[in-house]
């Protein structure tokens, strides 16, 4: 009935357009994978990426081997159980240890950076030249904090870089985009303004000095506020043990190894690590 014009067009196979979904979902699963930021004259760290050292290793499993103790023998009473929760929170609790020390050697960066920029104020005060004052800062940092300080290392950086003309500003802007912190970031950004145009360095140096000096202090207040809530929060992670000790003078029927009892015990310690998670989270306020 129909003629060769009136066929219907075939209709393309949907294999292929199968094959690009599932290409699709598997570039959104893959991670992006973080780039280190380099140093000028390919010297310098990323702050944002802590490489943990050997005894770091060690002191995060001796933890996790502590942790794994304590329950496997006070909730199981097993040392069975004690050693396999051991070796498994060992391996675990490493990622988050380097964060932990990751973030202890920023704040430590921090305050080091509030003292660089009050003996830098100090010298732009006295008319030094800025390649004259931070060789004096380094001086300083060096009295303050030892030699193998993180800012010593920069300041070292800093001041070789000036030897071999690069620019300041170049140098300041590098070592904020690797300290991963917003005030020596904002810093760097108005030195580097304040320099070409002119401007009055020693008062940009002593405001940026007054801003950070004021929000330590606010983060200090606001730690001592929530002091309190963070020792509750630990109390009660401490709980569930005397709990268990003190269950445990009521017979095997309650602090047996059943399969109910071991179903239940691994449900509340799920339920108290979630509790400890979300209350770390709270009660960790940021500026």
């Amino acid at each position: 009935m129909f003629g060769k014009g009136n066929k219907e067009p075939k209709k393309k196979p949907a294999k292929a357009k199968t094959q690009k979904v599932k290409k699709v979902k598997k570039e959104k699963k893959q991670k992006e994978v973080y780039v280190p930021i380099p140093g000028i004259m390919g010297l310098g760290e990323d702050y944002h990426i802590y490489h943990m050292t050997a005894t770091d290793c060690l002191m995060g499993a001796a933890i996790g081997v502590a942790a794994g103790v304590a329950v496997g023998y006070v909730f199981f009473s097993s040392w069975v159980v004690a050693v396999i929760l051991s070796a498994i929170v060992a391996i675990k609790i490493q990622k988050p240890y380097q964060e932990y020390l990751r973030k202890k050697r920023m704040k430590k960066l921090l305050l080091e950076f509030k003292d660089l920029l009050e003996t830098l104020t100090a010298s732009y005060s006295a008319g030094l030249t800025t390649a004259k004052a931070f060789m004096d800062a380094q001086k300083e940092m060096e009295d303050l904090f030892g030699e193998g300080a993180d800012i010593v290392q920069e300041l070292k950086m800093i001041n070789v870089g000036l030897q071999h003309n690069y620019n300041i500003e170049e140098l300041l802007l590098n070592f904020a985009q690797r300290s991963g912190l917003d005030d020596v970031d904002s810093f760097a950004n108005v030195f580097e303004v304040c320099n070409r145009k002119g401007g009055n360095l020693k008062q940009i140096v002593g405001e940026t000095r007054s801003v950070i000096n004021d929000k330590i202090e606010i983060e200090m207040e606001i730690q001592t506020m929530v002091a309190a809530s963070k020792n509750e929060l630990n109390i009660m992670m401490v709980m569930p043990f005397i709990i268990m000790l003190t269950m445990r003078g009521m017979g095997d029927s309650m602090t047996g190894n059943s399969l109910v009892n071991v179903i239940v015990k691994f449900a509340a310690l799920g339920m108290f690590l979630g509790a400890y998670a979300l209350g770390n989270k709270l009660v960790e306020i940021k500026l």
